[in-house]
């Protein structure tokens, strides 16, 4: 969903996003639940309200992987679950953005391998 302002009124109004990321989270809702780093397994897993798993390398996130343990423990969801914030570290990942890494690197996975898996837009 975005907004914008009305020409007649100068009102703000939502009007709804042509953007699927978007339509995900703000239309259907989906946020993070929940989220586990491990430095040891070089791993940032976001549990979501919809039951997936999204786990990302901390090697795409330099400042997290090279973070302190005190560092990392104030991190904090943020608008309702649509990110996460590190405020000593100056770091924030969005929802939005995790959810388009994690769908083009798979993309991109599949379309290097050997096998013949087949991609489709719907």
């Amino acid at each position: 969903m975005s907004t914008s302002k009305n020409k007649n009124t100068d009102s703000i109004v939502n009007k709804r996003s042509s953007d699927p990321f978007d339509k995900l989270i703000f239309e259907k809702g989906i946020r993070i639940q929940q989220f586990i780093i491990s430095k040891e397994l070089n791993l940032i897993v976001l549990l979501l309200t919809n039951s997936a798993v999204i786990k990302v390398a901390l090697k795409h996130f330099p400042r997290i992987k090279n973070a302190s343990k005190k560092e990392l423990e104030t991190a904090e969801l943020r608008g309702n679950g649509i990110g996460i914030r590190w405020r000593l570290i100056d770091e924030d990942i969005s929802l939005k953005g995790l959810i388009k890494e994690v769908a083009m690197n798979e993309a991109l996975n599949r379309l290097q391998s050997k096998d013949n898996q087949e991609l489709a837009f719907v």
